[in-house]
């Protein structure tokens, strides 16, 4: 069910933020957090800093003009003539936008708009005029509590995952991310990282869906032995029960606590810098790169390669796998 028009929380301009730097359009977004398209259109072009959505300036300046509005009303009571044209208007019983009419096609000097005139009415300096207005008092409507937005359904902290995962003790615990392409593109690449032997793999998606990355996520464990998955809260991930694997996430906005497949993702940009058009790339350039990081020597595997580790510790299940080749 879709919201009807409030602003935005500070948490959703966060993840509206992410969103938008992912590539999401406006209108999956919309979808995503449960608002109204057009919601999402007016906070984008309201509350951007030069043509720029910065999540935590857009919050600073919706509140800076929520602060705003909620001074109107003092300026009827800073100028006693405007306030006695207001209680002048209201006692020929004229409603507000009456008064702030008139006031306007007369231009006088010191007026105010109708929303100032019923700001008024609801302080506690205007509600002994409310009378004049209402038979009773203007009553303020009690806003209904917000229901809580999930959108990872059974998500599952990473603190609660296996100490085999956490300490790397264990092989089969993987960390999944994704690459984006470039702005304005769908698609990009869904990441995978085994923890202890560090062997990378990396799938083309066509678009953020969760359909999509679970169709990814068959591909990039079906042919290794996978116990957990450590993931971040993208909504491509919302499909993780069905994959069948325990899944378990990070906090929102740490994708530090899940470094490996950071670094991971760090090598692979060496080859698909920011800014590629990941429609203009194959899966055999993608399995070319994985190839050569997963050939060579790492030095916090003893100058192994992450592939060599791997094979000896017994988790890739067939040695002919397409998405490692040698090189």
């Amino acid at each position: 069910m879709v919201n009807a028009f409030t602003n935005l929380g500070r948490a959703e301009r966060l993840e509206l933020g992410i969103l938008l730097r992912k590539g999401y359009s406006l209108r999956s977004i919309a979808v995503v957090l449960k608002r109204s398209p057009n919601t999402i259109a007016y906070e984008v072009k309201q509350n951007s800093v030069r043509g720029s959505y910065d999540p935590l300036k857009a919050e600073a300046k919706a509140h800076l003009k929520k602060r705003m509005r909620r001074l109107t009303w003092r300026k009827i009571e800073h100028y006693p003539l405007l306030k006695a044209e207001v209680i002048s208007g209201l006692e020929k019983h004229w409603n507000p936008d009456e008064i702030a009419g008139k006031m306007k096609q007369g231009k006088t000097p010191n007026r105010c708009t109708k929303t100032a005139i019923y700001e008024w009415l609801r302080s506690a300096r205007g509600q002994r005029y409310c009378h004049l207005l209402y038979s009773k008092r203007y009553r303020v409507k009690k806003r209904k509590p917000k229901v809580e937005k999930v959108l990872i359904p059974n998500r599952v902290a990473m603190t609660e995952r296996p100490r085999g995962a956490t300490n790397r003790t264990r092989y089969g615990h993987h960390e999944r991310d994704t690459i984006v392409g470039k702005k304005g593109t769908p698609g990009g690449l869904a990441t995978d990282q085994e923890r202890k032997s560090r062997l990378v793999g990396a799938q083309k998606v066509a678009d953020m869906s969760p359909v999509t990355h679970l169709a990814a996520d068959r591909v990039l464990f079906g042919n290794i032995v996978a116990l957990t998955v450590t993931r971040d809260n993208g909504i491509e991930n919302r499909a993780h029960e069905t994959l069948g694997i325990p899944s378990f996430f990070c906090d929102p906005y740490s994708s530090w606590q899940k470094g490996g497949i950071e670094n991971a993702n760090k090598m692979i940009r060496r080859y698909f810098p920011k800014g590629t058009d990941f429609r203009l790339v194959s899966q055999e350039e993608v399995d070319r790169v994985v190839s050569i990081i997963n050939n060579k020597p790492r030095k916090i595997l003893g100058y192994r390669s992450s592939l060599e580790v791997a094979r000896a510790a017994g988790i890739i299940k067939h040695t002919s796998v397409l998405i490692l080749p040698r090189i």
